[in-house]
């Protein structure tokens, strides 16, 4: 009679609910046996009806809560218990169960009405077999239907409420569980940054430096010389481990820059973050120069966080990617029209958000966003800046010096 998950509480109530029905028809069958009454073997025949009827819907799959099959099959059960109510006074106790029942297969809208009419009939049945009246004939059935009320509505609310639970339950460990992904995949790929910028300012660089210390030697030697051999050879491997030195550091670039360029990298950013409540747009302004891996990275990491930060704290409707390549410098310009904030008010700032967060999404007294931004331009000899007003929006700027031609060709 109930497709919920059944428990040892539910089990219990559903059985005592059946022996309560049962033992109530069996003790008007009995009564009106053993009392002698003319309609003896009526009652018994209608009593076991009642059993029979009850007993296949208990076990009938279709009859569930809210269901054309539930009403029939309560109305079948009214029927023969009005028969019975009919001619035996002792039929009057079934009413009891029969509220359990009503409240529990029928919609609330149609299951107080039945439950009143029932109390209703007990009362009608009682009074025409001329018993005497006392308040208990009208406070019993109605004490009845008012405890049966409480009691299911009570249920079903415990219920509901225990299912939001368990409902909240399954979201917080799924949470948990793309939370606790995100970090790994987050710390796999700063681990694999971080790879990238010791390979790249410690091998590739020592590589390049041997490189051009064997060129020179090469060049003050006689060609004859028996040592010319040697370091021409000593130069050809130094450039070969540093070709694939450079190969470990591009396959250990951010994924965002492995299929394209900083700028493609940056555009495909704004569509990621862009929200039917937020527009980004990106830009680019200047002529474009190839630049350094550790460039590109901290460009790009720069960018996603501040964008981080303006998603989850700014409330902004519009953000602007701009990037800007000048004759000695490239800088990357993120502002948003969001809440702004009072960068004075915050030892540490925040990122582009005006949030209550600093960027990187750490707390107001102190976050790790804006530090990572700003050691990542000091490492490369840039500046970061941060200018915002509340209700003004926010600005994020950071700027690099453009290595020149030989250091260029070095980094790359």
């Amino acid at each position: 009679m109930d497709t919920r998950t059944p428990t040892h509480v539910t089990t219990g109530l559903r059985l005592c609910l059946h022996a309560l029905l049962v033992g109530l028809l069996v003790l008007a069958a009995v009564r009106a046996v053993s009392d002698g009454i003319g309609h003896s073997t009526t009652v018994a025949v209608l009593a076991a009806s009642t059993a029979a009827l009850y007993g296949a819907g208990a076990l009938a799959p279709v009859v569930q809560p809210h269901t054309r099959a539930a009403a029939v099959w309560l109305a079948g059960l009214g029927a023969l218990w009005l028969a019975l109510l009919a001619l035996s006074p002792d039929a009057l106790w079934v009413a009891f169960p029969l509220y359990f029942l009503q409240l529990h297969l029928l919609p609330v809208r149609w299951g107080l009405p039945a439950v009143v009419v029932t109390a209703g009939a007990a009362i009608t049945g009682f009074l025409l077999h001329d018993r005497e009246v006392s308040p208990g004939t009208f406070i019993g059935p109605l004490l009845g239907a008012a405890v049966a009320v409480a009691t299911v509505l009570g249920y079903d609310a415990l219920f509901r409420e225990s299912d939001r639970r368990r409902e909240l339950i399954e979201e917080l460990v799924s949470t948990r569980a793309e939370l606790a992904g995100a970090e790994r995949t987050a710390g796999t790929l700063a681990e694999r940054e971080r790879l990238a910028r010791e390979i790249h300012d410690t091998l590739a660089q020592g590589l390049t430096s041997i490189q051009l210390l064997l060129r020179a030697a090469e060049r003050t030697l006689p060609e004859d010389a028996p040592a010319a051999t040697h370091v021409r050879r000593a130069r050809e491997a130094a450039q070969e481990n540093l070709a694939e030195a450079r190969r470990f550091v591009r396959a250990l670039s951010p994924p965002d820059l492995e299929h394209g360029s900083l700028a493609g990298a940056l555009s495909r950013l704004s569509s990621r973050t862009s929200t039917p409540e937020l527009t980004v747009q990106c830009a680019v302004s200047g002529t474009p120069v190839e630049l350094p891996l550790p460039y590109e990275v901290a460009l790009l990491r720069t960018a996603q966080s501040a964008l981080a930060n303006t998603v989850r704290h700014a409330d902004a409707r519009r953000a602007e990617i701009t990037l800007s390549f000048m004759e000695t410098s490239v800088s990357l310009d993120v502002v948003d029209d969001g809440r702004g904030f009072d960068p004075s008010a915050r030892p540490e700032g925040p990122g582009t958000s005006g949030g209550s967060e600093p960027a990187g999404g750490s707390g107001p007294t102190g976050g790790f966003g804006l530090p990572a931004m700003r050691a990542r331009a000091r490492s490369l000899g840039g500046t970061l800046s941060v200018e915002s007003a509340p209700g003004q929006g926010t600005a994020v700027a950071v700027t690099l010096p453009l290595p020149s031609a030989a250091g260029q060709e070095d980094a790359a």
